[in-house]
């Protein structure tokens, strides 16, 4: 009897073993439709040519806006593309993850972001309508070699714990631990555009790789 259990024990390890090897980033977007995401409005988002596309070029986005998923994650590795053009205004987008949409006002999100936009939002994480503050600066010194302003770029963004890195085009720009055991650690991943500009934000080939 127990030299059973201990092979029942050792499969069941082997078999967690290989499921976690196997564990593969799935996409969140299909690149032709909204399924899996919740959105409020007809009016500012799109899908164009495989990605997601907030606002225009000719015409100033009023207010803020955010694509959020329907379902929620906890830790988990974000891999996108992200593209940020403008014309005039305050041009300024984000990813949101671990965040829920807010009531009042509607439109916002509340949450971790990981900001984009100059002069120095580049891969920081700023706590959007919450305490409403950067939690970590990014180096815009060293985020100036790699980034490419007006064209495709990309985040890898991990979250383990209370623990959250950021990667843009492979340079990490911060490392962020959250003090606070009261900011909760499970939410939505939200795309935002921001408002009071002619702008438009593009995201794509977004994948998300659950982790234990």
């Amino acid at each position: 009897m127990r030299k059973s259990l201990v092979a029942i024990f050792l499969w069941s390890a082997l078999v967690s073993s290989d499921a976690a090897d196997t564990r593969k980033p799935v996409p969140l977007c299909d690149g032709k439709t909204f399924q899996g995401w919740d959105r409020d409005t007809d009016n500012i988002w799109r899908v164009q040519e495989g990605a997601i596309v907030g606002g225009t070029l000719q015409t100033t986005v009023p207010r803020n806006e955010f694509l959020a998923t329907t379902r929620s994650f906890t830790n988990f590795v974000l891999r996108l593309k992200f593209k940020l053009a403008g014309t005039e205004g305050f041009v300024n987008g984000g990813v949101q993850i671990r965040s829920q949409r807010t009531k009042n006002p509607p439109n916002e999100m509340s949450g971790y972001q990981v900001d984009m936009g100059d002069p120095g939002w580049w891969g920081c994480i700023y706590d959007e309508s919450r305490r409403n503050k950067v939690l970590a600066n990014s180096d815009m010194q060293e985020v100036n070699k790699v980034l490419k302003r007006q064209d495709w770029n990309e985040y890898m963004i991990r979250a383990e714990g209370k623990r959250i890195r950021v990667w843009l085009n492979a340079l990490q720009t911060v490392d962020y631990t959250e003090p606070d055991d009261a900011i909760p650690q499970s939410g939505k991943i939200g795309l935002q555009v921001h408002g009071g500009a002619k702008t438009e934000a593009w995201y794509k080939d977004i994948l998300i790789e659950e982790l234990p």
